[in-house]
């Protein structure tokens, strides 16, 4: 392990990430790593979008018209994790470079928050948590390997999107 990432494992178990379950931060159970990930990004933000639909009832959801429902489910459970992945951890390594991994992660997030209410507005306030856990876990699996770095995000934010999309696809979302 090289000093960068005794530093990277440092900061992500003393800083303020440190609230976040040890698989999401420790990279040496990937078995174990990914279902408590997907328990720790999608239960969160199922409770953040129930806040904000009740808090703003009429407000706008991703539409997906005109797609067919296994269109729907390859764009939401595979392109758009693998895509999504792939920019995040492009951006992480980047930001890896010049800031303290809590704040690369936490500038991932609120940009990924950012992005995705560019498109739906209410969006963004349910999908940026997702995406702290996403890019914690990025950043703790990068001292492993970049390969893992990508692949278990990639596999959470397909977990993460199967029921929504799911939804979507059997035409169940109002």
């Amino acid at each position: 392990m090289s000093d960068g990432d005794v530093a990277i494992t440092r900061d992500l178990n003393t800083g303020p990430l440190r609230f976040l379950p040890r698989p999401v931060r420790d990279p040496s159970r990937p078995w174990l790593s990914i279902p408590v990930a997907w328990a720790t990004a999608f239960f969160p933000s199922i409770v953040l979008a129930w806040i904000l639909s009740k808090i703003a009832p009429g407000a706008e959801t991703p539409a997906f018209e005109g797609l067919s429902p296994a269109l729907v489910l390859f764009a939401v459970v595979i392109f758009a994790p693998v895509v999504e992945t792939l920019i995040m951890g492009t951006v992480l390594l980047l930001l890896l470079r010049v800031v303290s991994p809590t704040i690369a992660v936490l500038i991932s997030a609120v940009g990924w928050g950012v992005a995705h209410s560019l498109q739906v507005p209410m969006w963004g306030l349910t999908i940026w948590w997702p995406f702290l856990v996403l890019s914690t876990l990025f950043v703790a699996y990068r001292e492993r390997s970049l390969v893992a770095a990508f692949a278990l995000p990639a596999i959470v934010h397909a977990m993460q999107n199967l029921g929504p999309a799911l939804l979507i696809a059997t035409g169940q979302t109002s």
